[in-house]
Order: structure tokens, then C-alpha cells, then sequence
């Protein structure tokens, strides 16, 4: 059986191949576009924002516009950091969804189901990036509740743990099963059926994630494993009822 280990280093060896690499810097090329359009327009109206702010200072602080400006490009670097990537996944979900298209292509033989338009296709991939926020979400927030109760928040660190590796697997298994029709619930109750490699999978790009722009380039490789996780685990399981 295929393990997530294996799936995720054949998923990054097949996304750098002829043919698949512009699904990889396609939307990382548009997020710099996108991040240097924002700081420039940041760049060229901060200075004039802060002599505004100054102008309301006594003059006995004026010189905590020179503390201002290393606080700001701090700030900066703080939100750009933890941003990035998520920007980056947001733009890049209906590009990912393509590459899982054509990665399934390539190692099954296989079309996938969706019969989609290419417009349609991007549309609809941002929608479902929405679904899966209004899932995790408010599931987050329970959690984050529970992190404050006494006794309880014992817990907290293992459940986070195990919600962060689920909320992986199902943001990047479901890329080849939106390909094949399988409706978000569907989805949801195949990886509850198949428990273990979804976990393990989701747990391994949990911790991909964490590495720093590193992970850029590694997650495209998780979308590729995660088509060869839908082929051997998922694809012949049938619709069940879960709540999960």
C-alpha cells in the first residue's frame, strides 16, 4: 500500500517534470505580482501618512519617527511572512486543481469525471476553497474555546494536532476527488473511512507547511501525491454517511 511518505516524494519528483512545472510557478509568480503591487503602494503612501501623524506630535517626540520607520519594516517582513503561503494557496487552488488533472493523466491512464469548462473550473475551485473554510472555520474556533477551559485544555495540544493533519488532508486530497465529482460530504466520509493514511498524509504535509518558502515549492508536490493517494486509498470507496 502506498504510504504518505512515498506519495508525497513521487508527487514532488513528478510536478518539476516538462509539462507540469508552470502549475507550480504560475501562481507564485502572480503572488509576487500581487505582494509587490501591495508594498508599493504601501512604500509610496507610508511616508506621507506618517509626516500626517507627526504633524500632530509635539516636537519634543519628533524623534520617534526614527523609531516608527524599523517598527514598520518589521511589521512588514511579520505580516508577509505569515501570509504568503496563504495568499499564495488561494491564488494557486485553481491552478493546483489542473495540475491534479494532469498528474492523474499521466500516472493512471485516466481522465478525470469533470467535464468542467476551463473558466468554470477556476470559478468553481475558489468556491470550494470557500467550503472548506466555512468547515474549518467554526471548527477552529470550538477549539480554540475549549484551549481555555480547565482541565479540558489538556487536551488542546493533541486535538490541534490532530485537526491541523486533517484539515491538510482534506485541503489537498481533495483536489483529485472536486476532478472526479465527489461532493465535499463524499469527500469528508472517504477520508473518515480510510482514517489512517488520511491522517498520516495530512500530518506529513502539516509539518511541509512549516518549513519557510521551502514550502512553496514542496506543497505542489503534496497536490501530486495526493492524486496517487486518491488512486491506491479512496477511489474505490463508495459514498458513505458521515458527519465527520
Amino acid at each position: 500500500m502506498l504510504d504518505a511518505i512515498t506519495a508525497l516524494s513521487r508527487g514532488t519528483r513528478l510536478v518539476y517534470q516538462k509539462g507540469l512545472r508552470r502549475y507550480i510557478f504560475l501562481p507564485i509568480l502572480v503572488n509576487l505580482i500581487v505582494y509587490a503591487s501591495m508594498l508599493s503602494v504601501v512604500f509610496n503612501r507610508f511616508a506621507g501618512w506618517l509626516d500626517n501623524a507627526m504633524a500632530m506630535v509635539p516636537n519634543w517626540l519628533e524623534w520617534l519617527s526614527w523609531l516608527i520607520w524599523p517598527l514598520f519594516f518589521i511589521s512588514l517582513v511579520v505580516v508577509i511572512f505569515f501570509t504568503f503561503t496563504l495568499v499564495t494557496h488561494l491564488i494557486a487552488a485553481p491552478f493546483y486543481g489542473f495540475l491534479a488533472a494532469k498528474v492523474e493523466r499521466l500516472t493512471t491512464g485516466r481522465e478525470p469525471l469533470d467535464d468542467r469548462g476551463l473558466a468554470k473550473t477556476a470559478v468553481d475551485a475558489l468556491g470550494r476553497e470557500l467550503v472548506k473554510l466555512g468547515y474549518i472555520l467554526p471548527r477552529m474556533a470550538a477549539l480554540f474555546l475549549l484551549s481555555w477551559i480547565p482541565g479540558l485544555n489538556l487536551l488542546a495540544p493533541v486535538l490541534w494536532t490532530l485537526f491541523s493533519a486533517w484539515v491538510m488532508a482534506i485541503t489537498y486530497l481533495d483536489y483529485p476527488m472536486d476532478n472526479n465529482k465527489v461532493t465535499f460530504r463524499d469527500m469528508r466520509s472517504r477520508l473518515v473511512r480510510h482514517w489512517w493514511p488520511s491522517l498520516t498524509y495530512g500530518g506529513l504535509i502539516m509539518l511541509v507547511t512549516w518549513i519557510p518558502l521551502a514550502n512553496l515549492f514542496l506543497i505542489p508536490g503534496a497536490v501530486a501525491g495526493s492524486v496517487l493517494m486518491w488512486d491506491q486509498h479512496y477511489r474505490g470507496t463508495h459514498d458513505i454517511t458521515s458527519t465527520a
